[in-house]
């Protein structure tokens, strides 16, 4: 690489993408990063490339995906032969996962809103919905 495309520092990297010096570090040793260029200082030097990497995976983390799925989506993204019918079934499954998790949120938000409307707000502790629920060994 020449220094055109690869002359900027973890610190000028994390400025522009909007992470942490350490995030970019850790992104390196799970591999979602390839090791950067080292100069003759043994600073490590970053190219285009590089933020164009870190802003995909900030948008896939945005979108719910975990490391191990960004991993997989970024291999996918290199296969010409079968790398979007992947990509749009990892999309589904994370799609899948989120809608089961609204639907439990959903039902965890029914629930609360059911004792904040039963409790009075004043009174002994003993008597509050609120606490008596999540006193109560039944409730799971």
């Amino acid at each position: 690489m020449d220094t055109q495309t690869s002359s900027l520092t973890i610190g000028a990297v994390a400025k522009r993408v909007g992470v942490a010096i350490d995030t970019i570090r850790y992104y390196e040793r799970e591999g979602l990063l390839p090791e950067p260029v080292r100069r003759a200082s043994g600073y490590r030097s970053y190219g285009e490339g590089t933020i164009a990497q870190l802003r995909f995976i900030r948008r896939a983390k945005d979108l719910g995906f975990t490391l191990e799925e960004i991993r997989e989506l970024l291999a996918l993204s290199a296969d010409r032969q079968r790398g979007v019918k992947a990509v749009k079934q990892r999309a589904q499954q994370r799609l899948a996962a989120i809608e089961l998790r609204i639907t439990e949120l959903q039902r965890v938000r029914d629930g609360l809103a059911q004792l904040v409307e039963s409790c009075p707000g004043h009174g002994k502790p003993e008597e509050c919905p609120i606490l008596r629920a999540l006193s109560d060994e039944a409730v799971s």
